[in-house]
């Protein structure tokens, strides 16, 4: 059997590395973007090409945004030269991110305490003001 034979052979039989993100969110339902881009709602498992920062944006109604850089750093037998051996076996690498979003806090108006505060303010207003300078008619 030749060299080239054997190399054909073994690429025959090479498996892949499946890289997997999954991101969930507390409470889940959450519309999530990727890098921009909509990416699906909460809990999302997706396949990933590459490793590095991602943008990530979570959104839900009632819910204050979360908006963070997540990086993904690539495991050792991804870097070169050993990634060129992980790439002849199946090999999966799954990364998970849990993010709990904040409800945005509805404030109940307290009408007393509303006027209040503006009855001393228009109570301020008026000892403020000059006397008039204007001759009296």
């Amino acid at each position: 059997m030749t060299r080239a034979a054997i190399l054909i052979a073994l690429l025959g039989l090479a498996g892949c590395v499946q890289r997997e993100i999954s991101i969930d969110s507390q409470p889940q339902g959450a519309l999530v973007y990727l890098n921009g881009d909509e990416a699906g709602r909460t809990p999302l498992t997706k396949e990933f090409l590459w490793y590095g920062t991602y943008d990530v944006v979570l959104r839900k109604e009632g819910y204050q945004p979360v908006r963070t850089k997540q990086p993904v750093i690539a495991p050792w037998w991804q870097w070169p030269p050993f990634d060129l051996f992980a790439e002849l076996f199946d090999v999966k690498d799954a990364r998970s991110f849990n993010y709990t979003l904040t409800e945005v806090g509805d404030p109940a108006i307290d009408l007393d305490a509303t006027l209040s505060r503006a009855s001393e303010l228009a109570g301020k207003l008026e000892s403020s003001r000059a006397p008039s300078t204007q001759p009296a008619r």
